[in-house]
């Protein structure tokens, strides 16, 4: 996961001044700018994350029905292979619409969380690249809580969706799993888990984006003005 998020932040990065039509050197990407790179970022990784968790669900799943010995447990790469043999090449990105779903508002959402927190926290930070350590730990924290809040239905779905086979498949596309999620286990199985996972996320997100802004103030320590640039 460590490689998908520095994809994700190289991406974001680039985007972000793409995007940004009155885009001024040294100057910050504007929060709408921001949005959108989250939004690209978020497309873009999925075309490495569906198979990656689709392979980690279908594990969890077949271990949860199959308790198995270790000697005979399934490893992921033997997993990829059964799932290409028996739905083909394509079987790996079953769940690829929901994923998109879930993680390009969830990405845009997530860098707009952390670039306007840490504004917030430390005005004129932005621009001076001078925010404290608490300041990164916090405003990755609420980007990781407020991108999981969003989420989190759609994560719900994708999971279901990615947890059948071809066989005997019990939803036949997000809206039905919705539907039926829904009439059998009511609202609340949608949001089942989410404390526990915005937990998480608050100390994960926060240790990520200070890792980030360190790491670029290690490579790039002479002027703010780079440490901009580097980011965005």
């Amino acid at each position: 996961m460590t490689k998908l998020n520095a994809v994700a932040f190289q991406v974001y990065a680039i985007l972000s001044r793409a995007f940004d039509g009155n885009y001024k050197k040294n100057e910050p990407p504007s929060y709408k700018s921001v949005a959108l790179a989250g939004i690209g970022a978020g497309t873009i990784q999925t075309a490495i994350l569906t198979p990656v968790e689709l392979v980690k669900i279908r594990l969890q799943v077949n271990t949860a029905r199959k308790p198995t010995s270790s000697s005979d447990k399934i490893g992921p790469i033997k997993e990829a292979k059964g799932i290409i043999e028996r739905e083909g090449l394509k079987g790996l990105y079953r769940g690829l619409g929901i994923t998109v779903l879930r993680d390009a508002p969830a990405h845009g959402v997530y860098f707009w969380t952390y670039e306007y927190s840490r504004e917030w926290l430390h005005p004129g930070c932005r621009k001076s690249a001078e925010e404290s350590l608490l300041t990164m730990l916090t405003a990755g924290g609420c980007a990781g809580v407020a991108s999981w809040v969003v989420c989190y239905p759609l994560d719900v779905v994708k999971s279901r969706l990615q947890g059948q086979g071809d066989a005997s498949p019990k939803y036949s596309g997000i809206v039905d799993c919705f539907k039926k999620s829904v009439q059998e286990e009511g609202l609340a199985v949608l949001w089942r888990g989410l404390g526990t996972a915005v937990s998480r996320a608050f100390l994960v997100n926060g240790a990520i984006f200070s890792a980030y802004e360190l790491a670029l103030r290690c490579f790039f320590p002479e002027t703010p003005d780079q440490v901009l640039n580097a980011a965005g």
